[in-house]
């Protein structure tokens, strides 16, 4: 009789840390396009759980944005150290966001807003019209988009003599890319500005 009695305490048990554990998540929000300040309907999004002590990353889910740019996961409480939402669309910047078990809750719907923007370009032309080996043309960004695989350099670019080309940097559509230029030893300093429209290339040309 003891013995059974000692089982049955067990199994309840059991079934109480079951149903501690049990549950299911909802993330729920939307993804903004930040180049119209609108919803980006139809962009992928992948949900990513990462398990405890395993350094694995593993696909739990993925769907596709409305045409408000709203979206929704629902997934199976596991023992998580965290999720993370990965989102793309042709034509926008790829972007991501981390969340931590300990910041979800069964309780409520987890609201995880996303914002991208619109890709556009800005070529810089350079030209020397009167090229000497000892001129020297320096620029450094002010304004533009950074920390992208098609972004340019955000320090000092050097150019050298006989100078007669474009660089071409990615940027926010709708948004400003501005660099400051000087010719060194000479009177020559300016900051030059361009306006990058979506999926469309600004030009700024400098000659000197």
């Amino acid at each position: 009789m003891k013995k059974k009695l000692i089982f049955l305490v067990l199994m309840i048990a059991l079934i109480f840390s079951c149903q501690k554990n049990a549950g299911i998540f909802e993330i729920s929000g939307s993804i903004t396009d930040l180049s119209s300040s609108s919803g980006l309907e139809n962009c992928k999004l992948y949900l990513y759980s990462y398990p405890v002590g395993t350094g694995e990353e593993l696909l739990t889910d993925s769907t596709f944005s409305d045409n408000d740019g709203s979206y929704t996961f629902s997934f199976e409480r596991a023992q998580m150290e965290k999720y993370k939402i990965t989102f793309d669309k042709e034509g926008y910047f790829e972007g991501e966001e981390t969340i931590y078990f300990s910041a979800l809750s069964l309780d409520a719907v987890n609201t995880i807003n996303l914002e991208t923007f619109g890709k556009s370009w800005v070529g810089i032309r350079l030209k020397n019209n009167s090229p000497q080996l000892e001129d020297h043309f320096r620029y450094i960004k002010q304004d533009g988009k950074t920390n992208c695989a098609e972004c340019c350099p955000a320090d000092e670019q050097n150019f050298y003599g006989n100078i007669d080309t474009t660089i071409y940097c990615a940027n926010n559509a709708n948004d400003n890319y501005s660099i400051m230029y000087w010719v060194i030893g000479t009177s020559i300093v300016d900051i030059a500005t361009a306006n990058t429209s979506f999926l469309d290339t600004s030009l700024i040309e400098i000659t000197y």
